[in-house]
């Protein structure tokens, strides 16, 4: 049984019967029937139902805005925006899918040769609940547009939001089992890895839950997209403008209640202005209300599980326990719930979770570095590589630092680390591999043909 809970009040929303083995086998050959018909459609069929999906979108953006707010605790602006951005995602690759997958014509010895680009049939994609809409859409969205179909096992506290989005797709006019729900546990997704119509796998999530679905998926030898953790830097230079910066640097922090993998994790401030920016970050925490989701004045709601929730809370005392000081925040609230509030840690060192560790949650960890390249060098000190963004009012300076010398997928100067549709997204090191959105995106379930004609 899969279980549904209210993470405001830890009251069960739903439950949900589990698909049997024999149920994801149908559903498996379901969709790929349906795959074998939806790969011979023409662009403009596809584009005019996924511009139909985007509709379907804005017009239950409140319903789907709740079920979030419900399932996991997001603000319903939040939700709002999450559904706005998925709805952005299916008209972009409504508009450039078929650009991006025509022939690439090459000159050789042949007569003609060319690279074609082909889908490649039922892709599995494994996803988490702290977007519940935007992870899914952002994969389904390139992937049906390439001819594909998809599977979807979703993280079983969102099942409502899973389903909804299956919703989407039927009500928009897609073939019926082109993109489905597979009501399971994590530990069936192996047996699913394993299905011989199962031609690839995207997975977002932790760095545990990647490497065993890379390890069998790898042991089938079928294609991964993963994107995983991140600790991300923020490098704040002494030319830096700390009112900016801190305002970016706390909205960034405070992301979805501070559970996204791209939020600003480590603040790695340059020693000089480390004081200046500390008042200002702390200040703008404070003014941050924490409280339920469906209230539209509250910034920040619940964490999505209790138990991440204590997990976050030890490993915010084990900082403080080695020597971190807590400047904000750091305490259970008493009422029922998965509530945690802002919390700002300092004087954080090498060795403590705060440093090394992925906080997924609405605390900050203030790092101090001696001077610039200091700075740089903390900032890549990390297993991971999602995310990094650098402030400086010397803007060739801070390109050449986000250019050269941050190891991540995505670097921003003077801005929080965002995806967009537009460019690529993804990580290097523990982050994961592989690359979501953009032309770069919907090439990577695609079989990329050679074609030679003498």
């Amino acid at each position: 049984m899969l279980t549904s809970i209210n993470p405001k009040n830890e009251e069960i929303l739903s439950e949900y019967e589990e698909h049997h083995q024999e149920d994801v086998k149908d559903i498996l050959n379901q969709s790929q029937e349906a795959f074998l018909k939806w790969r011979q459609t023409e662009f403009s069929h596809r584009t005019q139902l996924m511009k139909q999906a985007a509709s379907v979108l804005r017009e239950r953006a409140d319903k789907y805005a709740q079920l979030m707010a419900d399932e996991m605790g997001k603000p319903l602006a939040g939700g709002r925006g999450e559904v706005e951005k998925c709805a952005w995602a299916c008209e972009y690759y409504a508009d450039n899918a078929e650009q991006f997958l025509k022939n690439e014509y090459i000159e050789t010895d042949a007569s003609k040769s060319f690279v074609t680009f082909q889908a490649l049939g039922v892709v599995l994609a494994v996803m988490p609940w702290n977007f519940p809409f935007w992870q899914v859409f952002r994969f389904a969205a390139p992937a049906l547009m390439a001819g594909n179909a998809g599977v979807l096992k979703h993280a079983s506290n969102v099942t409502g939001c899973a389903l909804a989005i299956e919703e989407v797709f039927r009500e928009a006019g897609f073939p019926e089992h082109l993109f489905r729900t597979l009501k399971i546990g994590s530990a069936k997704v192996a047996s699913v890895i394993e299905h011989p119509i199962v031609q690839a796998v995207t997975l977002t999530g932790s760095v545990v839950a990647g490497r065993s679905v890379a390890e069998k998926a790898g042991s089938m030898l079928k294609k991964t997209v993963l994107e995983l953790g991140g600790s991300d830097p923020y490098v704040i230079l002494e030319d830096a403008d700390l009112d900016m910066a801190a305002t970016t640097c706390v909205n960034s922090r405070l992301i979805n209640s501070g559970q996204s993998c791209i939020a600003a994790k480590r603040f790695i401030v340059v020693e000089s202005v480390k004081a200046e920016f500390e008042q200002r970050f702390v200040e703008q925490m404070k003014q941050k209300k924490m409280g339920d989701p469906l209230d539209e004045k509250n910034d920040i709601g619940p964490q999505a599980r209790t138990d991440l929730r204590d997990e976050l809370h030890q490993q915010v005392e084990d900082s403080i326990r080695d020597g971190a000081q807590c400047l904000l925040g750091g305490k259970l609230p008493e009422e029922k719930g998965a509530w945690y509030p802002p919390t700002v840690l300092t004087d954080v060192q090498p060795g403590m979770p705060a440093y090394d560790q992925e906080l997924f949650g609405p605390v900050a960890s203030i790092i101090t570095a001696k001077d610039e390249q200091d700075a740089i060098r903390i900032a890549n000190d990390t297993e991971f590589g999602l995310g990094a963004a650098v402030f400086t009012k010397d803007i060739e300076k801070g390109e050449n630092i986000a250019a050269n010398e941050l190891l991540a997928g995505s670097c921003f100067v003077n801005e929080l680390v965002k995806s967009d549709p537009r460019l690529p997204f993804g990580g290097i090191k523990h982050s994961g591999y592989g690359r979501e959105l953009s032309h770069f995106g919907i090439k990577e379930f695609v079989n990329t043909k050679t074609v030679y004609v003498k």
